[in-house]
């Protein structure tokens, strides 16, 4: 189907076939016929009358009729003079290897023969998630699961519909010419190891990874992205929890990883600030400002592979949130590069700004749909002088906190505060090894706790100890031990570290990283775990984390329910009472995680309308071509 040329900014969103993009067609559409059965335009179609003659009911058909063009792979084209090529002009042919959900099984797939025309409208970056979609659960979805691009002029295929294709082998092709086989890698043993996420539930496929090392080169990536119509999706350590860094099955898209970008640019204790690139690994920070009398006050399990790039497209919280934040406000500017190949610099780590919208905080969790971070100016504090790890028993998740009230009512030194249920303990020390239990006794619930000082002077662990048996006498706690030295502090903090790897060790989970107001935590924990086993009698299901900054990873566990298609059979429904019982508490269905491809349709089902209509908006405004990370984050 070919467009005239006027139409060509309307005819873009055509594929979505969702009714106000209808609309939007219908007030700028006198008619939509082939070409050689149109009839001339109308010279008043953009006239307000004839707009107004559209009903529902032609909206409807006209709906239909991209749809159904759709279903059919028809390529849309913009329509230009003399355009219709001769009847035995034959285009040229093409070999592409059909890519599948198992990027493994797709080297054993038979070749396709594409018909490649020059100038033919080139496939459009994938926008829905199909590295977790199976056949059919997109019926009923008004979103396209493929967009076709508009550029170029259109020829007519001799089959009667032209299958479409992309630009993905020449842009690949141009890489590799501009910027040499150091930044372009296409052996597919080298690409292997990266297009599944870090659960291994999630599997895609990549022609190749771009590894820039440079900003100059990710703005030459991204422009020649743009040029083709090639969608590009960011990674870092490949640590993320919701699939964010996956690209899709269908191979359309392209890694581009930011690992080789790895210098820490500059760092100052006397402006308190790091300027690190997007590939610098979290531990990596920590030595640097170690050796500078700082720290970086942002850790996680992960901190050996995960990377500040992606540590802040994600807006990263960890075990340090309750006295330091998440992210979001240890991060002082960012430089990245836009959709468009313009690079945003916004390191000068200001703290008073007003020119307007704040750019760093747009890109900051944005997870790579807006731009690709390139480096990062950080906030440092001071290093820790001495610090006093403890760990206590309780009997409840709201003994938990009022133990963390009264310490907080009485010192500032406390910056972690965990919760740890006693099956979650027990499965560490049954998977990992070299654990064993702080405690002598048995409790319900455990609180690892950290409180830390920058003055030499202070007695950290002697606060530490008095306040413990305080709140022992009060009957707070039921036991506690302090460690003794850095290699217990280091124990009690590996079994909190481990508690997701003995799950995966022990069998099938399905993880929820929540948060609901830290006031309603505990009753959440205990009424919600309730909730879910008399749902689905057999499962296990319990919280553990920063019970300090209402953030708890929900964890519910196969136990008896175990089988191959467990997360097939149930794992839908109860990821949805849970995201349901979120919600009714006032909370969020993503804590520090993302949104990813995982989370993405609960967030269209459950976000308000409001909120998805700006990030759709915002998306649309910044990339329009669709090709940062489509698929992820924006529903």
């Amino acid at each position: 189907m070919v467009l005239a040329p006027d139409f060509a900014p309307f005819a873009r969103r055509a594929w979505i076939g969702h009714y106000r993009v209808a609309d939007h067609l219908i007030q700028h559409l006198g008619q939509l016929d082939p070409v050689g059965q149109r009839e001339e335009l109308r010279e008043d179609m953009r006239a307000a009358d004839h707009r107004n003659r559209f009903g529902p009911g032609e909206r409807d058909r006209l709906v239909n009729r991209v749809r159904g063009f759709r279903a059919r792979s028809v390529p849309l084209g913009v329509a230009r003079q003399h355009d219709v090529p001769p009847p035995r002009q034959q285009p040229r042919q093409a070999v592409e290897r059909r890519s599948a959900h198992d990027h493994h099984a797709a080297h054993g797939q038979r070749l396709e023969m594409l018909e490649v025309g020059r100038d033919v409208p080139r496939q459009r970056p994938v926008a829905a998630d199909h590295a977790v979609l199976r056949p059919g659960d997109n019926q009923g979805d008004a979103r396209s699961v493929h967009r076709h691009a508009f550029g170029g002029s259109a020829r007519r295929c001799q089959a009667r519909y032209c299958a479409p294709m992309t630009d993905t082998a020449q842009f690949i092709a141009d890489a590799l010419r501009t910027l040499g086989p150091k930044v372009v890698v296409t052996d597919p043993k080298e690409v292997e190891p990266w297009v599944t996420d870090w659960r291994g539930r999630v599997h895609g496929a990549s022609p190749a990874i771009l590894a820039p090392a440079s900003t100059d080169e990710v703005v030459a990536i991204v422009k020649l992205a743009a040029k083709h119509g090639v969608p590009l999706v960011p990674q870092g350590g490949n640590t993320g929890m919701a699939a964010g860094a996956t690209p899709p099955a269908d191979g359309s898209a392209v890694l581009l990883s930011l690992r080789r970008m790895r210098q820490v640019r500059s760092i100052s204790a006397d402006n308190r600030l790091a300027v690190a690139e997007a590939g610098v690994i979290l531990a990596d920070l920590h030595a640097r400002a170690h050796d500078i009398g700082m720290r970086f006050p942002l850790t996680l399990g992960s901190r050996g592979s995960c990377t500040i790039g992606g540590l802040t497209s994600t807006n990263a919280g960890g075990t340090q949130v309750l006295k330091f934040g998440t992210m979001r406000a240890l991060v002082a500017g960012v430089e990245a590069v836009l959709p468009d190949g313009n690079v945003h610099s916004g390191l000068g780590g200001l703290k008073k700004d007003n020119r307007g919208y704040s750019l760093d905080q747009l890109l900051i969790g944005a997870e790579g749909t807006l731009g690709i971070v390139t480096a990062v100016a950080l906030r440092l504090v001071p290093a820790v002088a001495d610090r006093a790890v403890a760990w206590a028993g309780v009997d409840s998740p709201a003994r938990a906190l009022e133990l963390l009230r009264f310490l907080e009512a009485r010192t500032t030194s406390v910056e972690g505060f965990e919760l740890v249920p006693e099956d979650s303990l027990q499965l560490v020390l049954k998977h990992i090894p070299d654990t064993r239990a702080p405690l002598a006794g048995t409790h319900c619930w455990h609180v690892l706790i950290e409180a830390t000082t920058a003055d030499g002077s202070h007695d950290v662990h002697g606060e530490v100890e008095r306040l413990l048996a305080a709140a022992l006498q009060q009957g707070l706690i039921g036991d506690a031990v302090i460690a003794a030295n850095e290699a217990q502090a280091e124990a009690f903090w590996k079994i909190r570290d481990t508690i997701s790897e003995a799950e995966r060790v022990d069998g099938q989970t399905l993880a929820h990283d929540i948060s609901v107001p830290v006031a309603d935590m505990p009753r959440f924990l205990t009424d919600a775990a309730a909730e879910v086993e008399r749902a689905f009698p057999g499962v296990i299901a319990s919280g553990f984390g920063h019970l300090g900054d209402g953030n708890i990873h929900f964890h519910v566990r196969a136990a008896s329910h175990a089988a191959p298609d467990w997360y097939d059979r149930e794992g839908a429904a109860i990821t949805r009472m849970v995201d349901d019982l979120v919600t009714a508490a006032g909370g969020s269905i993503s804590a520090e995680h993302g949104i990813g491809q995982l989370k993405r349709a609960e967030l269209e089902r459950l976000a308000p309308p409001g909120r998805t209509h700006a990030l759709r908006a915002i998306k649309h405004a910044l990339d329009p071509l669709g090709i940062m990370n489509p698929g992820k984050l924006v529903p």
